[in-house]
């Protein structure tokens, strides 16, 4: 198949063509001895900043001496953006620059340097999922910011440098503009349509089934009809809502944990355990109060294939993997 498709979020065309070559670019990660001892294991804690926040098991914020944490946040040691200054916005002749103020901070998701709850800690996830909440809204006060990013890195290929399990949070002065292209489109549907975007993409992968990864009662993962990775595959909450910050029902959260987790799990099993992927919450920028048109989701692209200087000089995506095929793997593996 060689087939040209339009994502209709991004307005992005992809190219689906699976005659080409797919050869696995799985780099092995890095021994024990190599990486050396691991700065977020207990015992190991001169060897990190001072946390900013502790969480136990349930996701609720506990004294940052506590040394029974299931979850705890800490300053990056080399920060994308700084906290420290104030925005100061100069022209360079034609060219605009500001200073690089914003926050960069680890979740550490266990105190054991172990990833097997990357696919059977449902409980971890939970607390893990609400820490992040809890940090947003006290990042939100930040009047500097206007977006928060939420990523996890795992595997070499994605440049994790530690291998003890975390997210990271990047909150920006600006909104990125993958996240602004998605508003700016989805904004332009809804005021032709009267409806939401996301919504009726969620309904016409429920109605066809063909890239269903997995569902359940409040969450569907499917693998998108133009992909620009293989087996990249997104997770959207089923009722509308423009807000990750506002799921705060405990039966949808529990729901969502095990949707992240099944899509990892499918995705060890079906390509590897050393296959490198990462996970990026999309939700609304921080200053926003209402986005009928915009609806939070979760990206999960696993860095699987070698690319060309073709993707590099065009600015467009060849996936040498069929989505449906690869959505049929994934669900039954």
């Amino acid at each position: 198949m060689i087939e040209l498709r339009k994502d209709i979020i991004s307005s992005r065309w992809v190219i689906i063509n699976d005659t080409r070559d797919f050869q696995l670019d799985v780099p092995q990660p890095m021994s024990k001895e190599a990486v050396g001892a691991c700065p977020f294991c207990v015992g190991n804690e001169n060897l990190i900043p001072s946390p900013i926040s502790c969480y136990d098991k349930n996701g609720a914020k506990i004294n940052v001496m506590d040394k029974d944490w299931h979850i705890k946040v800490i300053p990056n040691n080399k920060p994308i953006l700084t906290i420290e200054g104030n925005i100061i916005r100069k022209a360079e002749g034609i060219y605009d620059k500001m200073k690089g103020v914003g926050a960069h901070e680890i979740f550490i998701e266990a105190q054991e340097h172990d990833d097997s709850h990357l696919y059977d800690n449902k409980q971890n996830l939970v607390a893990c999922i609400l820490a992040m909440q809890d940090r947003i809204n006290d990042l939100r006060n930040d009047t500097r910011l206007e977006y928060i990013l939420i990523y996890r890195n795992h595997g070499a290929a994605y440049g994790e440098t530690v291998t003890h399990p975390h997210f990271q949070l990047v909150a920006l002065p600006f909104i990125p503009k993958a996240v602004a292209d998605e508003i700016s489109i989805s904004k332009k549907h809804y005021e032709f349509r009267e409806r939401c975007l996301f919504c009726d993409v969620i309904d016409q992968e429920l109605a066809t089934k063909t890239r269903i990864v997995m569902e359940t009662e409040n969450f569907v993962s499917f693998i998108p009809f133009a992909s620009r990775f293989p087996f990249e595959t997104w997770i959207f909450p089923k009722e509308h809502t423009f807000d990750y910050r506002v799921l705060n029902d405990k039966n949808k959260i529990e729901d969502l944990a095990e949707v992240v987790i099944g899509v990892t799990r499918k995705l060890f099993k079906a390509l590897g355990r050393n296959i490198s992927y990462t996970l990026l919450l999309h939700s609304y920028p921080l200053k926003e109060n209402k986005m009928d048109h915009f609806h939070w989701h979760i990206e999960v692209i696993p860095r699987l294939a070698k690319y060309s200087g073709f993707d590099l000089v065009s600015g467009m995506y060849v996936n040498p993997t069929v989505p449906e095929e690869s959505a049929k793997f994934l669900r039954e593996a």
